[in-house]
């Protein structure tokens, strides 16, 4: 299923390519880093990389941002809040918060992929106050509890 958003190009990323499905069945778009100067990322620090662009979800929907694996496996650069939510009502640039994990200084470079954002409906609930919930055959064994 496809569903029209609209988005904005900010200036500083007037350059760069607008996120795209890298495959017919991809779920997710890369999305690029909209830097003026390299960010070097030392091991177990974090920093916040714009992405130059902004979007107007439908109500329902979110756009989740998500490391890139090979970023993840190749370097130990991830997202550190993934999966991070842009909330359908949030008009602002999406901005990934970066983390390495791993062992040497990374370079993060204008137009560097860096993240991936999946777009997907949400349901919203309202709670119902009850004494006692139904019972399953799990119940209430914690993890690891259906086996290795």
């Amino acid at each position: 299923m496809k569903i029209t958003v609209p988005i904005q190009k900010l200036d500083h990323a007037r350059d760069l390519e607008l996120p795209f499905y890298a495959t017919e069945q991809s779920a997710g778009m890369d999305l690029h880093a909209a830097i003026s100067d390299d960010i070097i990322l030392l091991p177990g620090k974090r920093c916040l990389v714009p992405t130059g662009i902004a979007i107007a979800l439908p109500k329902g929907y979110e756009a989740q941002i998500r490391s890139r694996s090979g970023l993840s496996i190749k370097n130990g650069i991830a997202v550190l809040n993934a999966p991070g939510t842009i909330d359908a009502d949030y008009r602002g640039e999406i901005i990934a918060i970066m983390i390495n994990l791993g062992e040497e200084p990374f370079t993060i470079t204008r137009g560097m992929r860096i993240a991936q954002m999946v777009i997907g409906e949400f349901s919203q609930v309202d709670w119902l106050a009850c004494e006692n919930l139904d019972e399953t055959a799990r119940g209430s064994q914690r993890f690891g509890s259906t086996g290795l």
